[in-house]
């Protein structure tokens, strides 16, 4: 059946890029509604952004999503993959800026609030989106796939010579709680020239050590160091669900990606949505429920932040 949040969540945070609070509310849906964002602090015109792939315009830095009226939200990857992982199909997210808030740089934040606010089934089945032929996507370094399995499937390997990041490749099953598990305090992570850079671009401005892992060659900056050995081809797992639950419906696929990131995952689905006969929706029956990844998942299945 699908699902809502029982209790409305509010947060205040700063904005990543916007560098300023945020306050932010996620609200109870009805069937059907779909995950949307509502730019409160907007009043002259529709201020309503569903959070679909086919919306994405930005992926620089982070997820972009925007409507026809040019009203955008960005930095949404973090909270939609806490969605997915707890097995939230319908939302209203209310913010009064341009941004969700950054938080930690991961999701557990996100995913705290929505397993206390509890989940509410709702009378209406689940449909999904199962991929019935591979499809590959190549952007000169970077490679992006997805192809058919009963599950959803994510690997993922990234190579940051002569960094404390080094190279670092994992595959999980997403099902029943391995998100909140495996893969939700995962932080955000970038190169301390990467930072400099994006300062002195007026980007970045509420970045700081405490919602991101920074390196500096061999060296961690970020206090406590790494929450897991591989935390930061974690994250870009993390980034990944996010990013794949824009299609609007659970994926019933094997996604993979080397050296990937926002833009190719978009793209991916947009290749994907582009061949009908490359995928099928279908209403979900009780096995396929239960390999779902927000399946039976519980406060315990969220793994402790260091």
């Amino acid at each position: 059946m699908q699902t809502t949040i029982k209790n409305a969540i509010s947060m205040v945070g700063v904005g990543l890029h916007y560098g300023r609070a945020v306050r932010m509310r996620i609200l109870p849906a009805s069937a059907e509604y779909g995950i949307w964002f509502r730019r409160v602090d907007v009043t002259d015109r529709d201020n309503l952004i569903a959070a679909r792939y086919d919306n994405v315009s930005d992926t620089r830095l982070c997820t972009k999503i925007e409507n026809a009226a040019g009203v955008s939200v960005s930095t949404i990857e973090h909270l939609m993959a806490a969605l997915a992982g707890c097995g939230i199909h319908n939302a209203l997210i209310e913010l009064n800026a341009p941004e969700v808030p950054i938080i930690d740089g991961s999701s557990d934040r996100f995913a705290r609030e929505i397993l206390a606010a509890g989940i509410r089934h709702l009378s209406a089945p689940v449909r999904v989106i199962r991929v019935l032929q591979a499809v590959h996507l190549k952007l000169d370094e970077v490679e992006v796939s997805i192809e058919p399995a009963d599950h959803l499937e994510i690997g993922f390997s990234i190579d940051f010579p002569g960094t404390a990041i080094g190279q670092q490749d994992k595959t999980l099953d997403m099902s029943n709680g391995a998100f909140l598990r495996e893969l939700c305090n995962s932080r955000t992570f970038c190169r301390k020239s990467d930072v400099d850079y994006m300062q002195s671009q007026g980007l970045g401005r509420g970045g700081n050590l405490g919602n991101a892992i920074v390196v500096d060659g061999d060296q961690i900056l970020t206090p406590g160091g790494m929450r897991h050995p591989d935390e930061c081809v974690r994250h870009k797992m993390l980034d990944a669900l996010g990013d794949l639950t824009l299609a609007g419906a659970p994926i019933l696929g094997h996604y993979r990606a080397e050296r990937g990131g926002h833009r190719a995952t978009n793209l991916l689905l947009r290749k994907l949505f582009a061949m009908p006969m490359a995928y099928e929706m279908f209403t979900c029956d009780e096995a396929t429920a239960t390999r779902l990844p927000g399946a039976g998942v519980k406060r315990s299945d969220l793994g402790k932040v260091a």
